[in-house]
């Protein structure tokens, strides 16, 4: 385990939960090259431990991991409590943590969606709401969350996924214009299609993933270090990749039922 002192008054501190594998992880390392110390979430242990070693000897940084399970009931409540012993709120808050499952609506057990809301969406709100008083408190702070381009148009098959990440990226919308002024931003970084695990096992349950061409799969440490420079400038969107930005543009432009009706064709041809 890292040491206890786990950040220097010298250097900002940033939480980033998700972080033991895919963007989460890569994000870790932009904030820990940025000069941060950091906080490190997810359920992982062992992960978080050797991700926090690696960081502290690579950058010259601290970090510690809290190893915690987002999707359970007391989880944000402890991880505050944790905060609070340290007697330090983070500067910097990256809601990366989330969860995916390909699969018909109907064809998902109940848990399954309940746990898809608990972690992309009640975890992040909740996560919000205890620590962006503080900054503004402060009259600093940068938050990070991360959505996809998922959130921009329905998709059949990942409808409460895309539900979820549509959300976030409301949220986030509205409260950077709350926050205009005060010197907290809020940045929606919102991939597509990225090499991580989720990939790996949205493709074990469904092979045509497999197939994508390699120019439509982005690399988890580009699409995070667009994330970051995007939070760091206060930009309110970054959308990673020419084809993902176009892709925004023609489903904020285009009709609602023509979205529906492309994304249930791709759907049923995919499937």
């Amino acid at each position: 385990m890292p040491t206890a002192k786990v950040h220097s008054a010298k250097r900002p501190l940033a939480l980033v939960t998700g972080a033991s594998a895919g963007i989460g992880e890569s994000l870790a390392h932009c904030f820990a090259a940025g000069g941060h110390d950091l906080l490190l979430v997810a359920r992982n242990a062992d992960k978080l431990r050797a991700l926090a070693r690696t960081l502290q000897d690579q950058h010259q940084i601290l970090a510690a991991a809290l190893p915690a399970d987002l999707t359970q009931p007391q989880a944000v409540a402890g991880l505050l409590a944790g905060l609070r012993r340290r007697r330090r709120l983070p500067d910097v808050l990256v809601n990366c943590a989330g969860v995916l499952q390909q699969q018909a609506f109907a064809g998902m057990a109940p848990a399954a969606h309940q746990a898809i809301i608990d972690l992309n969406i009640t975890a992040l709100t909740s996560l919000l709401a205890h620590l962006l008083p503080g900054m503004l408190e402060r009259g600093s702070g940068r938050i990070l969350n991360v959505a996809s381009i998922a959130a921009f148009q329905p998709i059949p098959m990942l409808a409460t996924y895309a539900a979820s990440k549509a959300y976030v990226l409301s949220l986030t919308e509205s409260l950077s214009e709350e926050l205009r002024g005060s010197g907290v931003t809020v940045t929606a970084l919102c991939p597509g299609i990225t090499a991580t695990h989720m990939l790996s096992a949205a493709a074990a349950a469904n092979q045509q993933l497999g197939r994508l061409p390699a120019f439509m799969v982005g690399r988890a440490d580009a699409v995070a270090r667009q994330g970051f420079e995007a939070c760091m400038r206060g930009d309110v969107i970054c959308v990673p990749g020419a084809i993902n930005r176009a892709a925004t543009l023609v489903s904020r432009s285009a009709p609602k039922w023509l979205l529906r009706r492309v994304g249930g064709m791709l759907a049923r041809t995919a499937l």
